[in-house]
């Protein structure tokens, strides 16, 4: 799945969390059903360090989102992402945090078709940075209280429509559920990334598709508005 493709820059991008997620049987139990829900994006986050383990999640959540033509994006490991686009997942992308990677050399080993993300935290120079070095979109944020990360600085939501002139897809991130969905939409974010309100509950399908109800009707009055 070539970069340029459009299906990936609109819509809702889920997180995974090992907290929320701590086996390989609910991982991609829930991942299965946030998919059959809807998803733009798919991010696999894991911070264990253990080598053998995130080649067995990731390698079987690469094979799941395959089927369902979305991308997987894989947070701060260009080898692990690398390793993968070699086994021949090519809809593999890469999430980097700063400081957490070089982006042009990423976009080096991981070729021109690959998805590359950035978080920006509430910098415009960072996202400039990012795209001179090759990324695909910027994340922001975080822009309301969160759990997954409640020491994140806060950023102003009129930074969304600020980076506009970038020409990037804008995800917004922290604290994105299902009550602040739709003002982040408002706001500008083409993208709008969760961990809490897509993993942090029973019947995970049910959960994305009402969000993305929600991102509908935003987009429907988006659309009709002069």
């Amino acid at each position: 799945m070539a970069s340029d493709s459009l299906e990936w820059q609109r819509g809702l991008y889920a997180i995974t969390d090992a907290a929320l997620l701590p086996d390989d049987r609910t991982l991609l139990n829930a991942c299965d059903a946030a998919l059959r829900g809807g998803l733009a994006l798919l991010q696999y986050r894991d911070k264990s360090g253990d080598d053998a383990h995130r080649w067995r999640q990731a390698s079987a959540l690469a094979s799941l989102c395959q089927d369902y033509a979305v991308p997987l994006i894989i947070n701060d490991d260009t080898e692990l992402a690398l390793r993968l686009r070699e086994a021949g997942f090519a809809g593999v992308g890469l999430h980097l945090g700063q400081g957490d990677g070089d982006l042009a050399l990423a976009r080096q080993r991981l070729g021109a078709s690959a998805l590359i993300g950035v978080t920006c935290h509430a910098r415009l120079e960072l996202a400039e940075h990012a795209k001179v070095e090759g990324a695909n979109y910027v994340a922001f944020g975080r822009f309301f209280t969160s759990r997954t990360k409640p020491e994140a600085p806060p950023a102003s939501l009129s930074l969304l429509s600020e980076a506009a002139y970038l020409g990037l897809p804008r995800v917004a991130i922290g604290g994105i559920d299902a009550h602040t969905i739709a003002t982040a939409r408002r706001a500008g974010a083409e993208l709008l990334a969760s961990v809490q309100a897509v993993f942090g509950g029973s019947d995970v399908e049910a959960r994305v598709r009402r969000l993305n109800r929600q991102l509908a009707v935003v987009d429907a009055e988006l659309a009709a508005s002069p």
